[in-house]
């Protein structure tokens, strides 16, 4: 077996990033809210915290060596912002027939394994990730909470070097959301990223 350098696994597995991926939401739309089922059995809603600021909605999943890159990254997202009232929200769509690795079961696994200390749902019929357009992990939606609905104020990736946290320049989820609390203008409200792309099902 030929065993490719983890760099060509990293490229291959995000190549073709809009194949399949739906339209969904763009900046400025209202996103509809959802019900998901959490690694804890309960089922997750916007609506379930009326008075957040915000969500950080997160499509990611198990498998993607770009998602697992930006696990502590995530967490860290949570930890800053979640007291301030935008928690980060990770939602996995991935059909678990072509990737196994990414069923609920191994979802608690991995949410323990890291210490996730925000949600981590399950979308087994991939309608919420269509609705908002994902189309690869990790994709990020700022949605930031306007009269009792949630509008979509950033798209995109989380920072500027998905390879080394360390080497970070721009940190383009935190400056959208620092700006959307501090009620200023979001420089940049699309910022392409890169990841895998999400496993849609064929049924």
């Amino acid at each position: 077996m030929i065993k490719l350098p983890v760099v060509a696994i990293l490229l291959f597995s995000s190549l073709g990033l809009n194949d399949e991926a739906p339209k969904g939401y763009g900046v400025g739309d209202i996103v509809e809210d959802f019900k998901l089922e959490n690694i804890d059995g309960k089922y997750v809603s916007l609506a379930d915290n009326p008075n957040n600021k915000g969500y950080i909605v997160v499509f990611t999943c198990n498998t993607c060596p770009w998602a697992k890159l930006y696990e502590q990254r995530i967490i860290d997202l949570h930890n800053k912002y979640a007291e301030k009232g935008v928690p980060v929200v990770a939602i996995n769509p991935n059909d678990v027939v072509k990737q196994p690795g990414d069923t609920m079961e191994e979802m608690k696994k991995r949410a323990k394994d890291k210490g996730m200390p925000y949600p981590y749902l399950r979308d087994d019929t991939q309608e919420v990730a269509r609705a908002f357009g994902a189309a690869y992990t990790p994709h990020i939606f700022l949605l930031a909470n306007s009269d009792g609905n949630y509008k979509v104020s950033y798209i995109g990736a989380i920072d500027d070097n998905p390879r080394v946290a360390a080497d970070v320049t721009r940190k383009y989820v935190e400056e959208a959301v620092d700006a959307m609390l501090g009620g200023e203008e979001i420089k940049d409200t699309q910022v392409k990223g890169i990841g895998c792309t999400i496993k849609w099902s064929e049924s």
